[in-house]
């Protein structure tokens, strides 16, 4: 999943200029309150706002699995990658690469990011689109993680971003579905870089990045551009790309897995 909450230590604001954080810990009523006050003096609308809190209630079993998880991988990169890299979704990946190949030339052209790292990505996050993308409600995720004290800055960050791309018009509150720390769409990203990065590459006036396989393989690549990533290089470890890719997850068997299996879609 995108940086898989590696990045958990950094900080996200974008509320800019709004009131104080809500107090994390207590009264989960009054800390929706403060995060709806929070989000109304960040631009979004009291309708939005109402929608999207309307009934809300924490969700033990995602405070569960965040306490079960550990940020770190215990295999080697040769078990790990043999659990990922197989047969069939490389070739299903070469197949994709043929299908979006004119697609996959403009986003080339416009962001310096090679297709099968791109394509790589996709199939690495949720099989090209048509594995589990996640099947929890975003905004009441993200409200029980940012009420939770131990991550609550970075998790109120993600909360205002979740609400922004409903505000924006993006996804839907039905369809700002996604996995347990608030990740969204068919490369799983979390809602702030959604704001950041999401490119609208359909050109329908939405960034959507669940049904759009424009705007997510366009948005991948922006990430990663932005972040420094450049055609015609080397992109494994140690190299520039390889640094840039950290953005998109910290773990270097990771970076190390996107670059073997987009090797692998290429023949190398």
């Amino acid at each position: 999943m995108l940086r898989s909450l590696f990045a958990a230590a950094v900080i996200i604001t974008l509320a800019g200029g709004s009131a104080e954080a809500a107090r994390c810990g207590g009264d989960f009523n009054g800390f929706i309150a403060s995060m709806t006050a929070e989000a109304q003096a960040a631009g979004v609308s009291a309708a939005v706002t109402s929608a999207a809190f309307s009934g809300i209630t924490p969700d033990g079993a995602v405070l569960a699995f965040d306490r079960r998880q550990r940020y770190t991988f215990n295999k080697t990169f040769e078990q790990y990658v043999s659990t990922r890299v197989g047969a069939g979704r490389i070739n299903g990946g070469r197949a994709l690469l043929q299908r979006h190949a004119a697609l996959l030339s403009r986003i080339e052209q416009q962001y310096g990011v090679p297709r099968q790292i791109l394509v790589a990505i996709w199939g690495l996050e949720s099989d090209f689109g048509k594995g589990d993308m996640g099947k929890l409600p975003v905004i009441r995720t993200l409200a029980t993680l940012a009420h939770d004290c131990r991550r609550t800055e970075l998790f109120q960050g993600e909360l205002l971003a979740a609400l922004k791309i409903v505000q924006r018009g993006d996804l839907p509150l039905r369809d700002l579905i996604g996995a347990y720390a608030g990740e969204i769409g068919q490369t799983q990203f979390l809602p702030s870089s959604y704001i950041k990065y999401g490119v609208d590459f359909d050109g329908d006036g939405h960034v959507d990045l669940r049904h759009s396989v424009p705007d997510v393989l366009a948005s991948t690549a922006n990430l990663l551009h932005s972040n420094g990533f450049k055609m015609g290089q080397p992109y494994g470890e140690g190299s520039a790309n390889f640094e840039a890719m950290r953005e998109w997850n910290r773990a270097v068997i990771y970076r190390k897995t996107i670059g073997y299996f987009g090797d692998r879609l290429v023949g190398q």
